[in-house]
């Protein structure tokens, strides 16, 4: 018996994940980094000078990515003013999301720690009225006269406070070493490699953009390129929802901090190229053209991990496998900070994010980031996409679905399982998908590892399903009933039991039956049941981090206390670096 073409149904959301989870499947989160990162000013740190102390005159002493063994990234986190007005529940819970996301991310990435205090720079355009242009004054490049109306530094329009800025000075003279303070030198902020702004609130792009939950700019970065400042605001009103999911917002953050940290099309060109390093300190080189089109036209990222990760995960040897980005909404040659979801599905870099327990810190991310030349990654730690596994070069395109040469891809509207095989589906398409249909989680009761969905599954009259921590959803046209011949169209999702007997080798069982062998690329036949199960192949058992979620995972049970302002708790990881969450003064 053939298994009728795959449908999915489905709920997503663009760019961060949905705080809601009981949204009309098709209703969309929309993610507006690259709209918000075109619109905020950059400014790069400039090594120490006569000018100002500055952490730089030590760490350039000799290229970082030579003289320093890279260290899991330091991320300190400052909260606005305005956004201490939160209720205590609102507060609490944005916060342990937050540092759970931080937390995260400060695991997966590592840098050459910045030696001293980070200190950031003011942009001298804007509290400069003329610069000494003659280069060979000893005052050249330096600020002649003050703009009265400068105030203050801000970023995405939150106000970076004085004591996280250096200093800024006037030379009045040409030649002269006179000089008067404008604003004088900063503290920095201490056992920082990147400081987080964290503004919550209902601005004016929350209220003018309802399906936006939360968006981020990064504004400063180092003499290498790498981004060392950025805001992160969150849409308050999306905090209050009563269908409210902790590991949405969490990997929301993850997601915003990944564009900040350097998955933006406005720093791919800024990647680096530190393969060719001597221990003579020469300085990383530019990559040659990160991003360029294929074929077909598509932008791609072309750089040595991202190619080499992407052929072993599609067992390819294209030589030029590049890690294709989405092209919905961008005008040609423009690039998105997205991947594309025809070929990255579940990625938690994509544009479109399904439920939380479906998304994946996948390998090509990771691999984007190590070929950045800023961070130390381990790829081992990335977790399995699942998503075009072994599926070939051809995967991703609009072919690869139309043709129905990937199983991955269905047609028509039924249902059936989504392909981490967790969830029931339902055959459905979004506008990333260009056309092309993929089962999505059904909007009510489709997690099979949810004993308390057996109660809300009206489809199973009959008790032939199991829901469980141990369950995961099959197509099947299993029946109780004995007199009447079994239909194959009704093929469908359906939960059962399973354990895994080996890798891609496991036994099933239905209410009521035994244990019996599910044989992956076959089907079985159930005593006492009319109809077959489809086993699954390479699907299951394969992939140990493929799990359901903790049962606290989605709920924020464990608080932190506060004390004068800061936020801190302790991990439960010794081996990562402490997350403290300050109030800006």
């Amino acid at each position: 018996m053939a298994l009728p073409p795959p449908f999915r149904p489905w709920l997503t959301v663009v760019c961060v994940l949905p705080v809601l989870m009981d949204q009309i499947p098709g209703v969309l989160q929309k993610c507006i980094y690259d709209e918000v990162q075109a619109e905020v000013r950059k400014v790069r740190l400039e090594p120490a000078t006569s000018q100002g102390r500055g952490f730089y005159s030590q760490r350039l002493e000799t290229n970082p990515r030579v003289g320093a063994s890279p260290q899991p990234i330091r991320i300190h986190t400052w909260i606005t003013r305005e956004s201490d007005n939160l209720p205590e529940a609102e507060r609490r819970r944005v916060m342990m999301a937050v540092e759970e996301g931080v937390d995260k991310v400060s695991s997966l990435l590592s840098v050459p720690r910045i030696v001293g205090p980070l200190l950031l720079s003011r942009d001298i355009s804007k509290y400069c009225k003329f610069v000494w242009s003659n280069s060979g004054g000893a005052n050249s490049n330096r600020c002649g006269r003050a703009n009265v109306n400068y105030r203050n530094e801000t970023c995405l329009d939150v106000t970076i406070p004085d004591q996280h800025l250096s200093g800024c000075y006037i030379y009045p003279q040409p030649d002269s070493p006179y000089r008067t303070v404008l604003r004088a030198e900063g503290s920095g902020v201490s056992d920082t490699d990147f400081l987080l702004y964290l503004h919550i609130g209902s601005t004016h792009k929350c209220r003018a953009e309802p399906d936006v939950w939360a968006y981020a700019a990064h504004c400063q970065t180092d003499t290498d390129g790498r981004p060392v400042a950025a805001v992160v605001v969150i849409c308050r009103d999306r905090l209050t929802q009563q269908t409210y999911k902790h590991q949405a917002t969490v990997q929301m953050v993850i997601h915003e901090l990944f564009h900040v940290l350097g998955f933006s099309k406005d720093l791919f060109p800024t990647w680096t190229d530190c393969s060719t390093h001597t221990h003579g300190g020469a300085k990383c080189s530019p990559q040659k053209t990160v991003v360029r089109p294929d074929g077909s036209g598509q932008l791609r990222i072309f750089s040595p991990s991202v190619i080499s990760v992407l052929q072993k995960h599609l067992r390819s040897s294209e030589p030029e496998l590049g890690g294709l980005l989405e092209n919905l909404h961008v005008s040609p040659g423009r690039g998105s900070s997205h991947w594309e979801a025809l070929l990255l599905q579940g990625s938690i870099m994509t544009a479109v994010l399904e439920e939380s327990s479906t998304v994946r810190i996948d390998p090509l991310t990771l691999a984007a980031f190590q070929d950045t030349g800023w961070y130390s990654v381990d790829l081992g730690r990335a977790q399995n996409l699942v998503w075009g596994q072994g599926e070939g070069a051809q995967f991703g395109s609009v072919s690869s679905c139309q043709n129905r040469t990937s199983a991955f891809f269905c047609s028509g509207s039924g249902l059936g399982c989504h392909f981490l095989h967790l969830h029931k589906g339902e055959c459905q398409t979004d506008p990333y998908l260009e056309g092309c249909r993929i089962y999505k989680p059904l909007k009510n009761a489709s997690e099979c590892w949810k004993k308390e969905n057996s109660v809300r599954s009206p489809g199973d009259k009959l008790r032939v399903e199991v829901w469980g921590r141990d369950s995961r959803c099959f197509f099947s046209n299993l029946s109780r009933h004995t007199h009447f011949p079994v239909d194959s169209s009704s093929v469908g999702g359906q939960c059962y039991r399973h354990r895994c007997t080996g890798p891609n080798s496991y036994q099933i069982q239905v209410s009521g039956s035994d244990w019996v062998d599910c044989p992956a690329g076959g089907t079985v036949q159930i005593s006492g049941y009319q109809g077959v199960v489809f086993c699954p192949d390479r699907r299951l058992c394969l992939y140990p981090d493929v799990t359901p979620p903790s049962d606290d995972e989605d709920t924020a049970s464990h608080t932190s206390p506060v004390q004068g302002g800061t936020w801190s708790t302790p991990l439960t990881n010794p081996t990562m670096v402490s997350v403290v969450i300050l109030l800006l003064l």
